[in-house]
């Protein structure tokens, strides 16, 4: 029988990775993920990522996309997945899908959260992991402005690392959603996008927080915009900040019930 496509809704914490992609000599998401699903099926298998998360970058909803022998259905890969795994991945759910699913290429969103704290207790060892502390205070209004500069269709190549996108790439993006939200000790920057470019995030992230701090001017995202290169932008905001919160698919993606 044809191999069943199902999609994998996997969560993990990214600090004992060295990035979602496989590597030869480095413990990553996908190789562990490929070990079990070999396991599982007898067969060497591979797991498509809906995008690349770097090293330290953790997932809440990350897809991953598989083709595994027809006796699988969803709800029994994750059990088997979930008892074989190591406690740092999860799969949170399972769903079948039409046979022309691709994890990546299906996508048409993709939203990530970036966590800063900015009270004393964000240096906490139960919270540095997934924050990054800031030590000066932040103009609410300056983070809010500079958010508001991003949304819709811009050129990032301000914001990607430079020579990591292939020569013909326009760097464009259109940004569906992105603020500043005030939570209990911090911000979180929630943005929505369908697509990313290498490090954006934490780029947009590292030159937002320098505008808030008074170390830039007002503006400073919007003028970026224009550029054509990244040598303007402040340094990328630290890895362990940032989680890939969740991907949209289409509903014409999802298989019906069995």
């Amino acid at each position: 029988m044809d191999p069943r496509p199902i999609l994998l809704v996997t969560q993990y914490d990214g600090g004992r990775f060295a990035g979602w992609q496989r590597q030869p000599a480095a413990r990553t998401v996908q190789g562990e993920m490929e070990a079990v699903l070999t396991r599982l099926c007898g067969t060497p298998m591979t797991a498509v990522g809906a995008g690349r998360t770097d090293a330290g970058v953790h997932a809440h909803g990350q897809g991953v996309g598989v083709r595994v022998p027809a006796k699988w259905t969803p709800p029994a890969l994750r059990r088997a997945m979930n008892a074989l795994l190591p406690d740092d991945i999860w799969v949170a759910a399972a769903h079948q899908m039409t046979a022309d699913f691709h994890p990546r290429r299906s996508a048409t969103a993709r939203r990530y959260g970036y966590l800063v704290g900015t009270d004393d207790s964000a240096n906490s060892p139960f919270r540095r992991r997934y924050e990054w502390a800031v030590r000066h205070p932040l103009d609410a209004s300056a983070l809010h402005g500079e958010a508001d500069a991003v949304i819709g269709e811009h050129v990032f190549r301000a914001f990607a690392v430079a020579h990591t996108a292939p020569a013909h790439d326009h760097h464009r993006c259109v940004i569906h959603h992105a603020a500043w939200v005030p939570r209990d000790g911090g911000w979180v920057f929630d943005v929505q996008a369908n697509r990313f470019l290498h490090h954006m995030v934490r780029f947009l992230v590292g030159t937002m927080i320098d505008v808030a701090q008074g170390r830039r001017p007002r503006g400073t995202t919007a003028r970026l915009l224009t550029a054509t290169e990244n040598a303007e932008t402040s340094a990328p905001a630290p890895a362990r900040g940032l989680s890939l919160r969740a991907v949209s698919y289409p509903a014409t993606c999802y298989a019906p019930s069995e």
